[in-house]
């Protein structure tokens, strides 16, 4: 091994510019982990990866006994996950938050609900209508609000900068619903203020 102190200094400024350089190439997405549980369920959500690629793992167990585990490979990273048994019937929901690598940080949800048996079923986000998708430049927040998950994020007129949205918030309220192969959230309501 090879003392620094003992290197030339111009060696050793190259050496410190090319591991700078080599780390800048390199954006490490922060290791999400949450555990979460409700009526009896526990869910566990963990997301590891480097550079826009996470590998997301949700393990669910009821009164100890697990589920099969969900694996995905994501595009961005985890900033957050809930829980809320948002249709009232007695199978908590999981809703995980991830966010896209990028100036734009356009969010998404993954999301699934337990099932009596033991088992996780995906629920499906519904695309937004174009009305409620006008001036949409991403910077998403999610969050459960009562009986609905809630949707916000800045309105952007035409020549808006990606930093300097004027148009206001835009505020999308989803409902659990049954889908013909799974469950949606659907948007029920949109509010621009």
């Amino acid at each position: 091994m090879i003392a620094l102190h003992s290197l030339p200094a111009r060696v050793l400024r190259l050496a410190v510019a090319a591991a700078v350089i080599g780390l800048a190439g390199v954006a490490l997405a922060a290791p999400f982990s949450r555990t979460l549980s409700l009526q009896g369920v526990t869910y566990t959500v963990e997301a590891k990866g480097e550079g826009s690629m996470q590998q997301l793992t949700v393990q669910a167990r009821r009164n100890g006994k697990p589920f099969a585990a969900v694996r995905e490979e994501i595009e961005g990273r985890v900033i957050g996950a809930e829980i809320e048994d948002l249709n009232s019937d007695g199978q908590p929901d999981l809703f995980v938050y991830v966010q896209s690598a990028g100036s734009g940080s356009f969010g998404s949800v993954r999301a699934w609900t337990s099932t009596g048996a033991g088992s996780l079923l995906p629920i499906r986000m519904q695309e937004m209508g174009a009305r409620e998708a006008s001036g949409y430049m991403g910077h998403d927040q999610y969050a459960v609000v009562e009986t609905r998950l809630v949707r916000r994020f800045p309105v952007y007129r035409p020549g808006d900068s990606n930093s300097r949205p004027t148009g206001g918030t835009r505020q999308l309220s989803y409902k659990l619903v049954p889908g013909e192969a799974m469950w949606q959230l659907r948007p029920v309501d949109s509010t621009t203020y």
